[in-house]
């Protein structure tokens, strides 16, 4: 939970507005009786940053989060019930950022416990929406055991991947918080935050060096990128096209009729 609280604090903090933002949380751990600290959720064990009380918008929460509503998330296949702030209102201009994270295995990432997303799942309802045109570009970041095997499946244009692990690797948390008992984040997340700590809106840092700044031997497993489906070199590509927002202005002097 920490880890998706975390890439959601910091995607806010670059200019992406809530209501571009879809945040399933599978946990409540936030108002877990268990949990020391109600209604808080860190990422560190100093405690200086609660996750959880700065205007978080949960949009699926708890049972709500399945395999099928991620898909109907996905590929925009809902009951008319389901509210416009629930929904990807994306179009083929869009650039999106997927991120998943929990426990992974073998070409699966898990839901609940009890249910799978499995490669192909993830596959076909890419195929879906890009012949929907419900993206230009798409980047799937995920934090998981074995996360590379998530993407085999892939073969859509204009979708970019990058995992933790290769297949037969596990990824593994960053540290231990002793006054709460549970590991706080995981070190492929944790590291993410650190590159983008570094970094404001208007920073032109590019994908290539995101990719290139994490260490295997501080991760203790191996990243793997997926890029034969996409279209640019990452060198030429900023963090800010699927991290954030920047408004581009345009200057002119000419008057604009009303």
């Amino acid at each position: 939970m920490a880890n998706t609280l975390s890439l959601y604090r910091t995607v806010k903090r670059l200019g992406i507005p809530d209501e571009r933002i879809i945040l399933m949380l599978a946990d409540d751990m936030a108002c877990n009786a268990r949990n020391k600290y109600p209604a808080q959720v860190f990422n560190n064990e100093n405690h200086r940053l609660n996750l959880y009380g700065d205007n978080v918008e949960v949009d699926y929460h708890g049972y709500e989060v399945t395999v099928e509503i991620f898909l109907r998330v996905l590929t925009g296949r809902h009951e008319n019930s389901v509210p416009r702030s629930k929904r990807l209102l994306s179009d083929e201009g869009s650039h999106i950022l997927l991120y998943m994270t929990g426990h992974g295995g073998d070409e699966f990432l898990k839901f609940q416990d009890n249910e799978e997303l499995q490669s192909h799942d993830l596959a076909d309802a890419l195929k879906q929406i890009k012949e929907k045109r419900r993206f230009k570009e798409l980047l799937i970041m995920v934090d998981t055991c074995q996360a590379a095997t998530l993407f085999y499946q892939l073969h859509s244009p204009g979708v970019l991947a990058i995992g933790s692990s290769m297949k037969g690797e596990n990824s593994y948390s960053h540290h231990l918080d002793t006054d709460v008992g549970v590991s706080v984040v995981d070190r492929f997340t944790f590291y993410t935050l650190a590159f983008f700590e570094r970094l404001n809106m208007y920073d032109n840092a590019s994908l290539s060096s995101l990719f290139n700044s994490y260490n295997p031997n501080l991760l203790m497993s191996t990243v793997y990128y997926r890029t034969d489906l996409y279209q640019h070199r990452l060198e030429e590509v900023p963090v800010t096209n699927f991290f954030g927002s920047v408004m581009e202005t345009v200057h002119t002097y000419s008057a604009y009729k009303v």
